[in-house]
């Protein structure tokens, strides 16, 4: 099995150190990653995440440790990074992955309805979004404009590259065009991200 690079195995075990056991995402977000994998890697690869991750299996509305997620989305950036043009670009790509599976489950049709096709209305809701998706964290957006704000988010566990991959996916799935996220990393788990769109 692959290691990963040093720095990257860094970052993994710093944002690993931190989470404690009440820190936990759904399963669909494990299985929206699995899912991204097999189709690009194969069987094989996916028995590569899960072996990293320790489970053998997630049920979409069950809640896992965060922990184990940050090893599966590592390793699953690593196997798929070569195809997709690099490990951020992997992350970012099961960011988008995420909002797709959470916004087709029962929590996500309702943001969705009160976002009433609002990008702004989207963003300002987004925070109970993150709610029912996960239990850590604090999310907020100051707008700066009609069409642009800032979203920052405060004991996310996720890399800026993922969530820069959600916030966009979110955008463009009530409308906004030409969407622009840019995410810088704060704190050891806070970041800020810079959007506009049309």
């Amino acid at each position: 099995m692959d290691v990963l690079e040093p720095q990257l195995a860094r970052e993994l075990e710093e944002r690993v150190s931190l989470a404690t056991r009440d820190d936990t995402a759904r399963g669909l977000f494990f299985n929206g990653v699995l899912g991204a994998v097999r189709v690009l890697d194969g069987e094989a690869a996916v028995q590569r995440c899960l072996a990293a991750a320790g489970e053998k299996k997630y049920v979409d509305f069950f809640n896992y440790p965060v922990e184990a997620y940050l090893r599966l989305a590592f390793t699953a950036a690593q196997v798929m990074g070569p195809k997709l043009g690099g490990f951020d670009a992997a992350l970012r790509r099961m960011g988008v992955q995420a909002t797709t599976d959470f916004l087709s489950s029962a929590a996500g049709k309702t943001l969705l309805l009160l976002a009433s096709n609002s990008p702004k209305r989207m963003l300002g809701n987004l925070h109970s979004g993150y709610k029912a998706a996960v239990s850590y964290g604090e999310r907020g957006v100051t707008w700066t404009g009609d069409t642009s704000g800032v979203f920052s988010m405060k004991r996310d566990f996720m890399t800026p590259a993922y969530h820069e991959g959600v916030l966009q996916a979110v955008i463009e799935a009530v409308g906004g065009k030409q969407v622009r996220v840019s995410g810088k990393k704060t704190g050891p788990l806070d970041a800020e991200y810079t959007l506009s769109w049309q």
